[in-house]
């Protein structure tokens, strides 16, 4: 091992690099690891255990077998801590926190000694921060994911988080399921460690980790609990000692080429809203953007080929007995760019000329026989959203693709939650919700942009109405819902100047959101908005001096390639 690598690697400077390795050897040795193994190379694992996430509940096993592929492969694993993100734990939203993790997943790859790192995560913002953080660090790094919650049954019903959580309160808000019911789908939702048993945003952003090249091949969907979820973990441990000595860096992993593969797969999986933005943010790490003519081009051209919930019938558990992500890349191999490399060195052409065991096509249809011949997500344009929105088709009710309605407004999240359900509300099911200022500096950009039917709708049997704001969804959610309007109302962007009772036009065949007001009074109206009152100390001013909008991932303007971070 050369003299710059395992603990030799970036010693501390007192001034005295003989003192600095004489010291850190010592401070080594106190851990009670020996002199022989302190002489090998060092993988990093980037593990993300919390008490407030629950998808990272088998952490400890996951870095016990990640650590026994790097010790049988003549390496030594030296765990740390990064931040963790238990989506459903943390206020305002967990999106405002991505960003905090990808940075401090950067440094402590960067400031500590360790040739190569593997990386634990799996809900939601995670992998992302994860991803991004190793691209700006570029050490040789892996992507190993916690995996996918199994089912829980009610009465005779399969059911998953959190689709089918959505799908029963729903029902309960309409007077369908009683309080004694919902609260036993309560405890059947969620039964076991792992992320989200459906298509949502954090076996979404598994799948593309997998497509991008930066996890071990046909390890994406593999159940949390499953026994090969702990052999994909000791591969990872194999597979990053081995990029010690032959290495492969994220930025030659990820480029335009592989995060066009990734945005096929999103369409072709149906994925979540949130990968648009996610994938915005890791492709600007390495300075590639993807336009919003090529995004629905990919989008048309490629199937919804995976029958999976929020907008199908199967879970996760299903998708990966089904053949994964693999089989969805076997189908539209026409389509991909084959000479994208992997973890392992391998071309994306030569993974796929291996032939698959078994494909279940109950699960994962046929080029052919597609779930929809066009994919799931498509971007929006228009003069409510001049920097783009997002629209998910195929959660979507067709029978609102080519609506125009009268807008019935919501000027924040406060005001949504203090109004929606009032029995006065003026609200019709042919209406427009319109939700302003939920966007990434008003509010951090919460999973609010799945606004709930007014419930005297609901209790009429209202299933769905087209809703337009400047927030996220979950992926796990489902309906006719325009998200991430750019710029968001806070900053000035035209979703301010909406009012009670405006006409809004939504149409899915010309991919565009117009708002029916001419030019003239839409910029009189944007002349009165209220002043921001952003915050003024910590991580939350940092975030709202510097956060971009969603078409840029909402990432921070100082840490994507060729910004301040790089010396720009």
């Amino acid at each position: 091992m050369s003299k710059d690598h395992g603990i030799r690697r970036g010693l501390t400077n007192y001034g005295d690099k003989d003192f600095a390795q004489y010291l850190r050897n010592s401070f080594a040795r106190s851990m009670g690891i020996s002199k022989e193994m302190l002489g090998r190379p060092i993988v990093g694992i980037a593990m993300t255990p919390s008490g407030f996430n629950n998808c990272h509940r088998d952490m400890p096993q996951l870095v016990e077998a990640v650590s026994r592929g790097v010790l049988a492969s003549g390496a030594l694993p030296l765990p740390f801590p990064t931040v963790s993100l238990g989506e459903v734990f943390l206020n305002p939203t967990s999106m405002v926190y991505r960003n905090l993790m990808a940075m401090d997943t950067e440094e402590m790859i960067s400031a500590q000694p360790m040739d190569a790192v593997v990386m634990i995560g799996g809900c939601d913002k995670t992998v992302p921060a994860q991803i991004m953080g190793a691209l700006s660090a570029d050490l040789p790094a892996i992507q190993l994911v916690t995996g996918p919650m199994s089912t829980g049954r009610h009465r005779g019903e399969r059911l998953g988080a959190c689709t089918d959580c959505r799908r029963f309160w729903g029902k309960h808000r309409a007077g369908e399921v009683d309080a004694e019911e919902i609260a036993l789908v309560e405890g059947r939702l969620a039964t076991t460690a792992g992320t989200c048993a459906v298509m949502g945003t954090a076996s979404t952003m598994a799948c593309i980790a997998e497509t991008l090249g930066l996890s071990l091949p046909d390890s994406a969907a593999i159940p949390a609990v499953h026994a090969d979820r702990l052999v994909a973990a000791e591969r990872s441990g194999v597979a990053a000692a081995a990029m010690i000595s032959r290495p492969i860096r994220p930025s030659e992993i990820v480029t335009k080429k592989s995060i066009e593969n990734a945005l096929r797969v999103l369409m072709a999986v149906s994925g979540s809203t949130n990968a648009v933005v996610h994938l915005a943010a890791i492709a600007g790490r390495v300075g590639v953007s993807i336009s919003r003519e090529r995004f629905n081009q990919i989008s048309d051209e490629t199937p919804v080929l995976v029958d999976l919930k929020p907008v199908g019938e199967g879970y996760m558990e299903d998708f990966h007995a089904a053949g994964g992500v693999g089989a969805v890349l076997q189908e539209i191999k026409h389509l991909l760019h084959l000479d994208t490399v992997d973890i392992l060195g391998q071309t994306l052409g030569e993974r796929l000329a291996q032939p698959i065991e078994w494909v279940d096509r109950r699960v994962i249809r046929s080029f052919a026989d597609p779930v929809s011949p066009v994919g799931g997500l498509i971007a929006l344009q228009g003069n409510l959203a001049p920097d783009g929105a997002i629209f998910k088709r195929a959660a979507a009710t067709p029978g609102l693709f080519e609506t125009e309605g009268r807008a019935v407004v919501f000027e924040s999240l406060e005001d949504l939650s203090k109004r929606v359900d009032d029995p006065a509300l003026d609200v019709e099911a042919n209406d427009i919700l319109v939700l302003k200022n939920a966007g990434p500096i008003a509010a951090g950009m919460p999973e609010a942009g799945y606004l709930p039917i007014p419930k005297k709708l609901a209790q009429k049997g209202v299933k769905d109405m087209v809703r337009i704001s400047d927030a996220r969804m979950s992926g796990t959610a489902f309906g006719s819902i325009v998200l991430h309007i750019a710029p968001e109302a806070a900053v000035g962007g035209p979703l301010a100047a909406v009012r009670n009772g405006d006409r809004v036009r939504l149409s899915v065949a010309n991919k565009s959101i117009e708002l029916l007001v001419s030019a003239e009074e839409i910029a009189e109206r944007l002349k009165h908005l209220p002043a921001r009152n952003d915050p003024k100390r910590g991580y939350r001013a940092l975030y709202a001096r510097s956060v971009m909008q969603a078409p840029d991932g909402c990432d921070f303007d100082f840490l994507i390639h060729g910004g301040a971070a790089d010396g720009a």
